[in-house]
């Protein structure tokens, strides 16, 4: 099993559970972050001063899939979430060693 953890834009989120979605991954966690990655932040202006922001507002999304869906999942959410822009975000892929469902005791790919 693996982890598949995507820090990306903020206005991609419904996309990426639309292409989750049809490809019949519906389930998956989201947490609002914030972070910046080679791009430092953003220079803003407001009411005609610049000040920079550092901390940058992202989505992180955390789908955990059998090994065999690892892949389609992270097509579907490199597409989804792609703009060309810098920004757009990484994915992350870890190994899971173990899945249990509280409700049944399930194990495994079964607990997914």
């Amino acid at each position: 099993m693996k982890k598949i953890e995507a820090i990306v834009r903020v206005e991609k989120l419904d996309e990426i559970r639309e292409a989750l979605k049809e490809i019949g991954y519906p389930g998956m966690t989201i947490t609002r972050v914030e972070g910046h990655g080679q791009q430092k932040g953003l220079i803003e202006q407001f009411r005609g001063r610049e000040f920079k922001v550092e901390l940058i507002p992202k989505i992180k999304i955390e789908v955990v899939a059998s090994d065999v869906d690892a892949d389609k999942i992270i097509k579907a959410i490199t597409e989804s979430a792609y703009t060309g822009n810098i920004g757009d975000g990484k994915i992350f892929v870890l190994p899971v060693e173990k899945a249990i469902r509280i409700r049944t005791g399930e194990m495994g790919d079964a607990a997914l």
